[in-house]
């Protein structure tokens, strides 16, 4: 799939030493502003245990992940849906992203430069924010005014769109991105989608700390969680320079007791990169077998055929059914094989809404 993770923030936080952490791209990353300029594009394998499990229990001649595309953008600065740094440059490029990882810097480091001079990541968020719902208001703006016109001539679907631009122009002009405004049914939410409003892409506020921090937060952190408890966001709090230095450790080993002993039972990394698949409204399926394990990736929500259409477009056209095996059942089991004869595997029809985690077998004709 070709949907992708923005990592934005202001300049100075942290964006391009934890794109080169997650990434197989390597951003340039330095103690000045606006160190990135043209955006870095990288494709990291999404960590699953189950794939590891179900492999381990296949033996199969290859195993391939789930992967998740992530953009390093430009820092943003204030003035900038006015043009000012890199603005025209950083809000182009996060339109063009479905999901946004904000970087907060929340550590104190007097050999870093802070773009305002202090470190504050209430008041960082704050500028990013308003910079992004100023753009969304002229866009907002603009099309409503378009609308209204078709609206008064009869158009019904216009008039549903007013409505919704109407709610969002309310919400930005309060100081509330467009994600906070409540939409009640499916067909709103496809008339939002389609107006790619900056502040409607879901969001995860990454909390950068020190060492010291990784584990547990700081005050910074709980300044990040009371200002968006009333949001729709995640928290994500990792320690950036650290896990620069635990992706340079070759050794599995050494590793996990580098993690033990800041108190952390899995990478900040690996969390990071899960939380960016969830944030893109993706879940996996897979297919296991001697000749191949495979996590496959769909939206949450899609049916049978079009998880098969994932694998092969004639399997989705041709789809008769699905054999399902939960992936509880699988490693209970044992094996394909001890599933079936205990009638553990589903067959299911067109209308199977797949599961994360499902275990799946396509039956189609051409």
């Amino acid at each position: 799939m070709s949907l992708k993770c923005g990592i934005v923030g202001l300049p100075n936080v942290g964006k391009s030493t934890l794109f080169n952490c997650i990434s197989s791209g390597k951003a340039q990353s330095a103690n000045f502003p606006f160190c990135t300029i043209e955006p870095n594009l990288g494709s990291t394998n999404v960590p699953d245990r189950r794939l590891d499990a179900l492999s381990e229990l296949c033996q199969p001649k290859r195993t391939i992940p789930a992967t998740v595309d992530i953009v390093d953008i430009a820092g943003l600065v204030k003035g900038a849906s006015k043009g000012e740094g890199l603005g025209n440059q950083f809000l182009a490029n996060i339109r063009e992203t479905d999901a946004i990882l904000h970087v907060l810097r929340c550590f104190d480091d007097g050999n870093i430069v802070h773009v305002d001079g202090s470190v504050d990541p209430v008041r960082d968020k704050g500028v990013v924010d308003a910079e992004l719902q100023i753009k969304d208001l002229e866009t907002v703006e603009s099309r409503l005014g378009k609308t209204v016109k078709q609206a008064q001539a009869g158009d019904k679907e216009a008039k549903k769109l007013v409505d919704i631009l109407t709610r969002y122009r309310e919400a930005l002009l309060a100081g509330r991105s467009c994600r906070s405004v409540e939409l009640v049914n499916p067909e709103e939410e496809a008339l939002a989608h389609d107006l790619f409003l900056l502040t409607n892409k879901p969001v995860m506020y990454v909390c950068n700390v020190d060492e010291a921090s990784a584990a547990t937060g700081n005050a910074y952190v709980d300044a990040v969680r009371e200002a968006v408890k009333d949001e729709k966001a995640e928290i994500l709090v990792i320690a950036a320079k650290t896990e620069s230095e635990i992706a340079e450790i070759d050794n599995y080993e050494d590793r996990q007791m580098f993690l033990e002993e800041l108190g952390l039972e899995e990478s900040g990394v690996v969390r990071l990169i899960q939380g960016a698949y969830s944030l893109l409204g993706l879940q996996t399926f897979f297919t296991a077998g001697t000749d191949e394990c495979r996590a496959w990736t769909i939206h949450k929500g899609d049916k049978a055929p079009k998880a098969a259409g994932v694998i092969h477009t004639d399997f989705e056209k041709g789809f008769i059914r699905a054999e399902v095996i939960k992936y509880e059942d699988y490693m209970s089991f044992k094996s394909e094989a001890a599933v079936r004869a205990a009638g553990k595997m589903g067959v299911e029809g067109k209308d199977y809404v797949v599961q994360d985690g499902d275990i799946m077998h396509f039956l189609f004709n051409v």
